[in-house]
């Protein structure tokens, strides 16, 4: 081959590879296809330069063609980006632009979110919204604040474990009264010892107030001291409230009884009855018709203890509903008693004080008995057959 024939290849070869690089450079920044142009404005670009990618789903898709500073304080700086047409379809008018780095500390490019189905398409020109890009300085800021925050509380760690430690060496050198009952065995057995004679003694006075109960019960039925739990009616305390309501329901009675203590009771101090016959009327009347509920009433006049005139009140009403219980055919659990302890609007002649047989017609809510108010449970009073 000639000199010239070599040369002429040489200029060919060049060619096709100038030829080429320039097609290949063109199609990279758009030089050779159909583009258009958005825009996104930011507060900061951190380190964004002209030239770099823009991408679409991950997809290089553009190229950023200038950064244009703001005139003014307090203004943006604007992105001004060059996009193949291929991404006219699926960037809308809701479409986000950020600013991405590639890796940690790698190149930053523009990223564009995919837009929604029911949105507009961009125009050319339009400016798109952006999200401020997360800037190292703040990332190694919180970092900074996150080491501070695990250096604290490793320090306090090694605070707690140094306390254990110097807790754990006085306990073992007999400091404390841990410590001596760790390390002094004669200290252990007496507190030992201590315990179990504090048990003897509850288990022997628990014995004791047994013995008391059963020994007062005796003394009930004692042929000596016995008088003294006749003349007050009633033997037995706790048995007061048994049936006792807590207060009277509202409403009116449909029958009323009403009688002197002085007529009932053979002491003006005294729940015993001496006239029981009197009680008959309402008794009768219980038997023989249909009501919901019925309650004793007892007062008292305004002399006395207080305290003892309230529980001789419902020691009164507790004999006169089990004098009526036992004697006239009706339900018993219809029955109730209430002790009001002082008459206040008493008469003169009602100094000792007075009994009622209040009767309820059907319907009427009881209130709920004293013993078992704690639990809120209260019933309505149902009719009951006629004997």
């Amino acid at each position: 081959m000639s000199r010239a024939a070599r040369l002429g290849a040489f200029i060919v070869v060049t060619l096709a590879i100038l030829v080429a690089g320039v097609f290949i450079i063109g199609g990279k920044q758009y030089l050779f296809s159909s583009t258009y142009q958005l825009k996104a404005q930011f507060d900061n670009v951190v380190g964004l330069d002209s030239g770099a990618d823009v991408r679409v789903g991950g997809v290089h898709s553009g190229t950023v063609s200038s950064i244009v500073l703001p005139h003014k304080p307090g203004e943006k700086v604007t992105v001004v980006m060059d996009l193949g047409q291929s991404t006219h379809e699926i960037i809308k008018q809701d479409s986000v632009a950020t600013i991405e780095t590639e890796g940690l500390l790698g190149n930053q490019y523009l990223a564009i979110s995919f837009g929604s189905a029911g949105k507009s398409e961009v125009r050319n020109g339009d400016t798109i919204a952006s999200e401020a890009p997360l800037e190292m300085s703040d990332l190694l800021e919180k970092t900074s604040g996150l080491l501070d925050s695990s250096q604290q509380a490793i320090q306090n760690a090694t605070r707690a474990t140094a306390n254990l430690d110097s807790i754990s060496a006085k306990i073992n050198a007999g400091q404390g009264t841990v410590g001596a009952l760790v390390n002094d065995k004669q200290l252990y057995n007496n507190l030992e010892q201590t315990t179990a004679t504090m048990n003897n003694t509850m288990v022997q006075a628990q014995a004791g107030v047994t013995d008391f109960q059963e020994n007062m019960e005796a003394l009930k039925h004692n042929f000596f001291v016995r008088g003294y739990f006749k003349s007050r009616g009633y033997e037995d305390s706790a048995e007061l409230a048994k049936d006792e309501i807590e207060h009277l329901p509202p409403g009116t009675p449909v029958k009323e009884f009403t009688f002197s203590a002085k007529q009932l009771f053979d002491k003006q101090d005294s729940a015993k009855l001496k006239n029981q016959k009197s009680l008959n009327a309402g008794g009768e009347f219980l038997a023989n018709n249909e009501f919901g509920f019925a309650v004793v009433v007892a007062y008292t006049g305004m002399e006395g203890d207080t305290q003892k005139d309230l529980v001789l009140t419902e020691a009164r009403a507790m004999v006169v509903r089990e004098y009526l219980v036992e004697n006239f055919g009706f339900d018993d659990s219809q029955l109730k008693t209430l002790g009001m302890g002082k008459q206040t609007n008493a008469s003169t002649d009602a100094s000792w004080g007075t009994v009622q047989i209040l009767v309820y017609p059907t319907g009427t809510e009881i209130p709920p008995n004293k013993q078992t108010s704690a639990g809120g449970i209260s019933k309505t009073a149902s009719a009951r057959p006629v004997d």
